[in-house]
């Protein structure tokens, strides 16, 4: 009985202790987790600390983990976030949110034809992610980067609705052959008009290819630098929508000041101007043709998606009202993105399709008299302050004792100068994973715009031409087309310490490009205005009122690349690309660009182990060749003809026709090669990370527009290679994070840029023909002088004025005689239009829920020659005309000369950008995640010695480069933003 008592009882005890343990091992913990805006994020690995034992959340991001503890650690790890680590207890679920990592988001670089490791990257690339990008009422990305990468400067002149920001890398690369960088937006190749379809919400990443042996891989359109676009993608099985607004109060910043009335009759008695020219009102100009301007962003963004499937679609509204009087800009872009996996994940399917709609008012340009013609805004300083606006009947005002005089207001309300444009643009993209390592991959796009714009010059607006013509009005119709495709092979593999990564790339583009103009003269009434030509006067057709055309460019690629990497320290990248392009001559139709360039990880070496000093530590070397095509016509080789004025003969008018354009059989490829060492470092644990990049890059074959002897040529100039330039340049980036930890961050970030450009060479021969060109004007005492950088000042130096209040210079050889020809003695080198030097300093500052920012930019080393000034500061004008108050200390009455008088210091230090942002998690709303709320503001500062409007003036190499003949007006902004993210 003792045995089968004590068998019933130990048989007790096994069951109780089996049950505890069974119960034990299965206490459940659960719980949730989150992302930074308190979105469910699927897919994170939630693994109890120090085992195996580990999960993954679902599609609400819901996570179950079992164990016989009552109490576990557990970390939550996704990629792209920081390794969170928690407590849970049994029964006590939890949620977690973890936050994104910066470094993360930054290393993976998207370079040409792939991406690329950050750490591996052996070429000079520039990436910003969202967090990088100046926030605001944005109206095109390229604002986004202002002041935020080295070597590369974005010129915003003046605020005009619509106007898109110029764009440099590392300098002016050519002359004529385009220095606009090339447009990369998922995977679509384009121009800078393609930076319009893009919503500033919607950007992920902009990487920036400076280069060569960057930029060698786009071949023949990387020359000028590329600029690549990643817009946002959602993530498998998560679904999210946003909505993302900004509303700004845009206001008038700094203007010349010219006389008022009062000012104006005191100066006009002082110079004997006849009471006649007074007629007795005190008119503001300029409050009449300005008003407070405005601008709008919306953007609602949604995705979702499946296991295998995820989509991501927006729609943006971009609304700009000018501070000049009837200018606005609307732009309209929808997109959508697809991305669908399929053969047990081999292939991957991605789809986008972006459509845009862009109407725009503009302020009318080119208006005014013989003496002086700018921008609508400008005339305003020409126009008299005691000018009644209107005539007693209530038509406009004007005076035919001033030749050519217009009415500024009559100007602003009457002329139309509309534009509408329709882009569309659709990519797919297949991936097939062949075999381990080699994936084939097709891409293609195809990119339509249609645009039209019209114009219409009414005699009511005063302008000579219109009343000479009873009406002016044409209409101007464009289309375009491209089309690209690539096919590749990809192949990656790892054996031992070594990494190959190797991509083959075949390409062809083919852009079309068709359109036509219309223009009529004499119209009776101005009811249809551009809208029905015909009512026109047939007999004041004049050649040239109409024309159409059509023409095409076609590009055929071969492209390779190799990139290499032994034991993760010694990297190593090859390219080469052959292109062949329709628009050169027969002769030189194919190119061939390679580039290499070599990487040394340091920081991996065994020797710094010990030390602590450098936490990363990588340097580069690099040379490439790339090509420009850029500014050359589809037929810019072949002869053309064109049309002349008809003659009479045998009793009829006879249809004419002449040269336009001479052959050159010879017309090739503008190549630029460029070398350049870097070095990439951080120190105190990356506390402090920098970079460090020289470079020396030579355009040679450089195109240009030479002027040759007729005959043997039958037309005056012809585009060629000759000649070469250089740049060279320093840049710098800096960034400290002095405060980091778990609620509070402050960074302090900068860039800094040295550049010295140089014409080498601008003479050679055609055909046997010398072309030996130099001191070539380019507009305001600006040159084209071998040995100097572009558009340097080559002027007359200013000495005072003579007893009758004209202006005198300086006799620099002293024979007495002033000699303004262009290779004049008389004539000194006093600067240049380029900026020797750019900067940006960009700090940043997080207290747990709250954020600022802030952009300071600026360049020096340039001059300006103000010739808006020079224009409004000759008192021999103040009969007809008004002047600056700049102008009364000067007392010049009369002058002959362009004169260094007019040529100041360009330097500026601007404050762009000012963002404070407070964000409001809401994790008990049934329906929103959370709110950020936002003040912006642009432009808040501007410290110069200039005494225009503004210094800042367009940097692109062309004729106006360096000049100031008037600007549309620069704004202030103040703007409200709001972001809403929903669940």
């Amino acid at each position: 009985m003792k045995h089968i008592s004590l068998f019933k009882y130990g048989l007790t005890v096994l069951f109780f202790i089996c049950a505890t343990l069974s119960f034990a091992q299965n206490t459940p913990f659960t719980g949730k987790v989150i992302d930074e805006n308190n979105q469910p994020l699927p897919g994170a690995v939630v693994r109890i600390k120090g085992t195996e034992t580990a999960t993954a959340t679902d599609v609400n991001g819901g996570f179950r983990l079992n164990s016989s503890q009552q109490a576990i650690v557990i970390t939550v790890s996704f990629v792209g976030y920081d390794v969170a680590e928690k407590s849970l207890v049994a029964n006590q679920p939890l949620t977690i949110q973890i936050q994104p990592n910066s470094k993360s988001l930054s290393e993976v670089v998207v370079v040409g034809y792939g991406t690329s490791k950050k750490s591996d990257l052996t070429g000079a690339v520039t990436n910003l992610g969202t967090k990088d990008l100046n926030p605001g009422p944005i109206t095109n990305p390229l604002q986004q980067l202002s002041g935020r990468a080295a070597g590369v400067t974005i010129t915003q002149t003046g605020s005009e609705p619509g106007a898109s920001p110029s764009v440099r890398i590392r300098g002016i690369t050519s002359l004529i052959g385009g220095n606009d960088p090339l447009v990369v937006v998922d995977g679509v190749q384009g121009n800078m008009d393609l930076l319009k379809q893009v919503p500033p919400s919607e950007i992920e990443s902009v990487d920036i290819l400076k280069d060569a042996s960057a930029t060698a891989i786009y071949g023949s359109r990387g020359a000028p630098g590329v600029i690549i676009v990643t817009t946002k993608k959602n993530k498998a099985g998560k679904t999210s929508v946003e909505y993302t607004a900004n509303a700004s109060v845009d206001v008038l910043t700094r203007q010349l000041k010219e006389l008022n009335a009062t000012q104006w009759w005191e100066q006009a008695q002082l110079y004997n101007v006849p009471a006649s020219a007074n007629h007795g009102s005190s008119t503001d100009w300029a409050g009449l043709l300005t008003q407070t301007g405005s601008t709008q962003n919306h953007t609602l963004a949604f995705g979702g998606g499946a296991d295998k499937f995820s989509y991501r679609a927006s729609v943006t509204g971009i609304l700009q009202t000018g501070t000049v009087i009837n200018s606005n800009y609307k732009n309209y872009i929808g997109r959508i993105q697809a991305t669908q996996k399929a053969l047990d994940d081999r292939l991957t399917l991605t789809m986008n399709l972006n459509s845009g709609i862009n109407d725009s008012n503009f302020s009318p340009n080119s208006v005014g008299r013989a003496a002086f013609s700018s921008n609508l805004y400008n005339n305003v300083y020409v126009a008299r302050p005691t000018d009644p606006v209107l005539n007693p009947d209530g038509s406009y005002y004007t005076d035919p004792n001033v030749f050519q005089y217009i009415n500024p207001y009559a100007v602003a309300n009457t002329i139309i100068n509309k534009g509408h444009e329709d882009n569309l643009f659709g990519t797919l993209r297949a991936d097939l994973q062949l075999t381990k390592g080699l994936t084939a991959d097709w891409f293609g796009s195809w990119r339509r715009i249609n645009g039209n714009s019209g114009y219409y010059l009414p005699a009511m607006s005063t302008v000579a031409t219109a009343v000479d013509n009873k009406g002016i009005a044409n209409i101007n119709n464009y289309h375009t087309d491209e089309k690209l495709n690539d096919i590749s092979l990809n192949y990656k593999t790892d054996f031992g310490k070594h990494h190959l990564d190797a991509v083959a790339v075949y390409e062809y583009q083919i852009q079309s490009y068709n359109g036509n103009f219309a223009q009529a003269k004499g119209f009776i009434n101005d009811i249809a205005t551009y809208n029905a030509l015909q009512l026109g006067d047939i007999t004041k057709v004049t050649p040239g009122d109409f024309s159409s055309y059509k023409n095409d460019r076609k590009l055929v690629s071969y492209i390779g690349r190799v990139n290499y990497s032994y034991n993760n320290r010694y990297l190593l990248t090859a390219s080469f690309r052959r292109d062949g392009s329709s628009v050169f001559g027969v002769n030189h139709k194919w190119g061939d660009f390679p580039s290499a360039s070599l990487a040394w990880r340091v920081d991996q070496e065994s020797f710094m182990k010990n030390q602590r000093i450098f936490s990363t530590l990588k340097l580069r070397g690099g040379y490439g060749i790339t090509g420009n095509q850029q500014g050359l016509f589809p037929q810019g080789s072949i002869p053309l003809v064109g049309s002349a004025p008809p003659v009479f003969f045998g009793g009829e008018l006879i249809s004419n026709f002449i040269a336009s354009q001479n052959a050159n059989s010879d017309l090739r490829w503008e190549t630029r090669k460029q070398t350049n060492l870097g070095v990439d470092f951080g120190l105190f644990n990356d506390r402090l990370l920098g970079s460090v990049d020289v470079y020396t890059a030579t355009t040679s074959n450089l195109l240009f527009g030479y002027s040759v002897p007729q005959p043997p040529f039958p037309y005056g100039s012809i585009q060629a290679n000759v000649g070469s330039m250089v740049n060279k340049g320093l840049e710098v980036t800096l960034s400290y994070q002095v405060i980091k930890n778990n609620t509070t961050t402050l960074t302090l970030a900068g860039n800094a840029t040295l550049l010295k450009n140089k014409v080498l060479n601008l003479s050679g021969s055609i055909n046997g023909v010398p072309l030996n060109t130099n001191y070539v004007p380019r507009g305001g005492n600006s040159y084209l002088i071998e040995g100097y950088p572009v558009g340097v000042f080559n002027i007359i130096k200013h000495l005072g004025k003579d007893a009758t209040n004209s202006e005198t210079v300086v006799d620099q050889d002293g024979n007495g005689i002033i000699d303004q020809g262009d290779r004049s003695p008389d004539r000194v080198i006093a600067g240049q239009a380029l900026p020797k030097y750019t900067f940006g300093f960009t700090p940043s500052f997080s207290y747990k829920n709250f954020d600022a920012s802030m952009v300071w930019r600026g360049s020096g080393g340039n001059k300006i020659y103000n010739a808006i000034r020079a224009n409004l500061s000759y008192f021999e004008n103040l009969g007809k005309a008004n002047v600056l108050q700049s102008a009364v200390p000067l007392g010049l009455f009369h002058s002959q000369y362009g004169s260094d008088l007019w040529l100041e210091d360009g330097s500026f230090i601007r404050w762009e950008n000012l963002n404070l942002g407070y964000r409001i998690t809401m994790p008990n709303s049934k329906y929103i995640s959370s709110i950020r709320f936002s003040v912006t503001g642009n432009n808040l500062l501007l410290i110069t010695k200039y005494s225009g409007a503004d210094p800042e003036l367009p940097t692109d190499g062309n004729n106006t480069t360096g000049i100031d003949n008037g600007i549309y007006p620069r704004t202030r902004v103040v703007a409200l933003g709001l972001n809403v993210v929903f669940k």
